[in-house]
């Protein structure tokens, strides 16, 4: 079993439709890809129509997230969840508010760069975006088709990082009360990234252990952001609190150099992980 449990399609801010991301996934000899968009599940459905026989796909989100500091704001978190019930009213609720926070977010980001010199048209953000959550990669590839900046890592870089005078946070959902509403829709909540710093700020092991306590069951322990004296301290942290340990390329298509099954879930993690699941099976053969 070669098991890729973290990857965007277009319908957040990923660049594959999820038929290519099927596709991709069998290219890349992977028998198992979990789904798992930006606040939003409309890759679902057309993930599944186009599944192709021999690859099994696990539904999920990647909900954003923040942990309260005691020195000083929010620590910004993404929480992956896995297989939960679709249909979950509280669940569908806090995904379209989140979305909602997402597009405001992006008009102020659009209108400060505009302000400053740095015209990028809303309609051709908007028009990345589509239907989906908007993101700032879909800002990026905009900068980039503008001739403001070289690549999507060249505009995070010198426009879209967390201290640049364009950012605006949005709105996130407490990381714990995240938790508990995927544990109720019967889904399997996992950390993503927890300790990605070249992200920004990242929280303690004293946080971990208390989601812990709330209902988390995993940690995503191997990831393209986390270096290797990382993902051993967090291996054996989920280890000491009974927590999955995941692996995950968290792809993202033509907006990050990462190939899909760079990093990988191990076959037993899969089992326990569907195992845990009430609110939803795997799709497979």
């Amino acid at each position: 079993m070669r098991a890729d449990l973290h990857t965007h399609s277009d319908r957040s801010d990923g660049t594959d439709s999820p038929a290519q991301l099927m596709a991709a996934a069998v290219a890349a000899g992977l028998s198992v890809i979990a789904l798992t968009d930006h606040d939003t599940t409309a890759g679902w459905a057309p993930a599944e129509a186009e599944r192709p026989r021999g690859l099994t796909i696990l539904t999920g989100v990647e909900l954003s997230c923040a942990s309260p500091a005691p020195d000083g704001p929010p620590i910004g978190v993404h929480l992956l969840g896995y297989l939960f019930d679709r249909a979950h009213e509280g669940l569908r609720a806090q995904r379209r508010r989140l979305r909602e926070s997402r597009r405001s977010r992006a008009e102020e980001m659009v209108r400060r760069m505009g302000e400053a010199g740095l015209p990028v048209a809303w309609s051709r953000v908007a028009g990345l975006a589509g239907d989906g959550p908007m993101g700032r990669p879909h800002m990026a590839r905009a900068l980039v088709e503008a001739g403001w900046a070289r690549s999507v890592d060249d505009a995070f870089a010198r426009f879209l990082h967390h201290d640049s005078p364009y950012y605006v946070r949005k709105v996130d959902l407490d990381v714990a009360d995240g938790v508990a509403l995927i544990r109720a829709a019967g889904g399997v909540p996992v950390l993503a990234h927890p300790l990605a710093r070249r992200r920004g700020r990242v929280v303690t092991d004293d946080v971990l252990a208390a989601l812990a306590t709330r209902g988390l069951l995993g940690l995503e322990v191997d990831h393209p952001d986390h270096a290797p004296a990382d993902r051993d301290h967090l291996r054996g942290l989920a280890d000491d609190l009974g927590l999955l340990a995941t692996g995950s390329s968290d792809y993202h298509g033509r907006n990050k150099a990462t190939p899909l099954g760079a990093e990988l879930t191990a076959p037993e993690v899969v089992e326990a992980l569907v195992a845990l699941s009430t609110g939803g099976s795997p799709h497979t053969d």
